[in-house]
């Protein structure tokens, strides 16, 4: 019987990256009935998951060799997926002759804390702070980039935080950035864990600039004198401020050009919602080392990062990017990069944003799943066998 139409899909996409030329035919097909999985309704990350909604001819174990043991190169499948979103994020930027953006940030993915009786923990997991839930959480720290346009968003490239390791997340993002070769102008942006000097020097060494938001105590020199930003911010009078609008809000906001710590001459906004007191709680804090742009595009451009938040929720909620229960260091690596592969192929089919696409590919699943009965059908194909081919045997 012939394969699911909407595996054609997946595959076609697989091509187009180049991948046939440096993967064996069985590896091909594993990563047409992961990535199918991963987009189906109902996904939960385990392995017996990716085997029954891929419909997976073979036993349950191969998949857990290919995560496991098997030599297929998952750096490979990253690099030709990143070499076709740069493509990708450069054209429609020039299109829309905006620069384009890069997102740091990282994200914890929660396992439960095994027993100290547990033979097989998984591995590379750490005590982690986390900021949203105030407490620390047992699992894997991910620091991720994402590049993106004004409109289309990508994740580009991860890394495992490993305290073990005693690589910085900073460091890590340095590492990241290294690989981005582009020909665009690139605003990097962060949120106040990471601005640290080297990160932002490591920028400006490439021709990107830097728009981040800084925490209250950073200091910075009016005339030559070093004072803390929440100080700096007690002397602003409402009338020292103007009122700039980005999407729904509208903020008073302050500028300060010249030196803080660690760089000359750059830009910070002091900024605070117009609806509410100019007290340092409600003060945001937000730098770019680019002097020439406006308050209102700082502010625009700073607003791209929420897509990094965005992503982070959609690749755990939908992709379960943090179920997965393989345990080598290489399995898990092996299974987060093949989420960002589902991800990226749910936009590439839409032509637009994640969620679109990852609705049309169920849709198209079930109408696949239709015609396939409809033509076993036709063809007099026993039904057990049918059942036995899409597992409800």
């Amino acid at each position: 019987m012939n394969r699911l139409a909407h595996h054609q899909g997946i595959h076609k996409f697989f091509t187009m990256l180049g991948l046939a030329l440096y993967f064996s035919k069985p590896v091909m097909k594993h990563l047409v009935h992961i990535v199918d999985a991963l987009t189906t309704k109902g996904f939960a990350g385990t392995l017996t998951d990716l085997h029954h909604w891929s419909f997976h001819p073979n036993h349950r174990t191969t998949l857990s060799h290919f995560f496991t043991k098997s030599p297929w190169d998952e750096e490979t499948l990253l690099r030709k997926l990143q070499q076709w979103m740069l493509r990708r994020v450069e054209r429609i930027a020039k299109q829309e002759s905006q620069p384009l953006f890069v997102s740091i940030d990282d994200t914890i993915c929660q396992k439960t804390k095994p027993s100290s009786q547990a033979t097989h923990a998984i591995q590379g997991c750490d005590w982690h702070y986390s900021h949203t839930e105030k407490k620390s959480i047992w699992g894997h720290s991910l620091v991720w980039l994402m590049v993106h346009t004004m409109t289309q968003a990508f994740p580009f490239a991860f890394r495992l935080y490993d305290k073990a390791a005693g690589k910085s997340k900073g460091e890590l993002a340095i590492e990241m950035l290294s690989s981005l070769d582009v020909h665009r102008p690139v605003y990097v942006l962060m949120d106040s864990w990471y601005p640290s000097q080297t990160l932002v020097e490591a920028c400006l060494k490439k021709g990107f600039h830097v728009i981040a938001m800084l925490k209250a105590n950073r200091l910075l020199y009016p005339k030559g004198i070093a004072v803390q930003v929440r100080e700096f911010a007690r002397y602003i009078e409402p009338k020292d401020t103007h009122l700039v609008t980005v999407g729904e809000e509208r903020y008073r906001v302050y500028r300060y050009e010249g030196s803080l710590k660690g760089l000359d001459d750059a830009v910070v906004l002091l900024a605070w919602k117009a609806d509410q007191p100019m007290t340092s709680e409600h003060l945001h804090c937000v730098l770019s080392t680019d002097r020439d742009l406006s308050d209102e595009e700082i502010l625009r451009y700073y607003a791209q990062r929420w897509s990094i938040e965005c992503f982070f929720r959609q690749a755990k909620d939908q992709l379960k990017l943090d179920g997965y229960r393989v345990r080598g260091r290489r399995a898990v690596k092996r299974y987060w990069i093949l989420v960002q592969l589902a991800y990226v192929y749910s936009m590439f089919e839409s032509n637009s944003d994640f969620s679109d696409g990852l609705d049309l590919l169920r849709k198209r699943k079930g109408h696949s799943l239709v015609e396939f009965i409809y033509r076993a059908a036709k063809q007099n194909i026993p039904i057990d066998t049918v059942k036995k081919q899409l597992h409800v045997a």
